[in-house]
């Protein structure tokens, strides 16, 4: 079965800085704005989607993958990552962390 979407959504850190923050609100965003069920669609078992999150934001380091993993509440999730995002500046001196979120969702390989 080839069968394949993508959500998208974005997070952010207003007062802390917190890249892992922004980065679960943005994985957030993406699943709780969409309501697309794909497993139950094709009439497979919800544990077996791949999920691959990949999450932009400008210091990926600063991100905890495993923290957003968590987030999800079944399938196979793999995250990733990537320089993207924006870190937009405030008048004190301080940054808004803004994260943004893709989430490949697949059944290639589940019967």
């Amino acid at each position: 079965m080839h069968t394949k979407l993508i959500e998208y959504g974005q997070g952010s850190s207003l007062r802390q800085q917190d890249y892992t923050q922004a980065a679960v609100r943005a994985v957030e965003n993406a699943l709780w704005r969409n309501s697309i069920d794909l497993a139950g669609v094709f009439g497979v078992d919800r544990a077996a989607m791949r999920i691959r999150a990949e999450i932009g934001v400008q210091t990926p380091s600063a991100v905890d993958p495993d923290k957003v993993a968590a987030i999800f509440p079944y399938g196979i999730v793999a995250v990733s990552v990537v320089p993207g995002g924006l870190d937009i500046p405030k008048p004190d001196g301080g940054v808004t962390v803004l994260a943004l979120a893709a989430l490949h969702v697949s059944l290639d390989g589940v019967a």
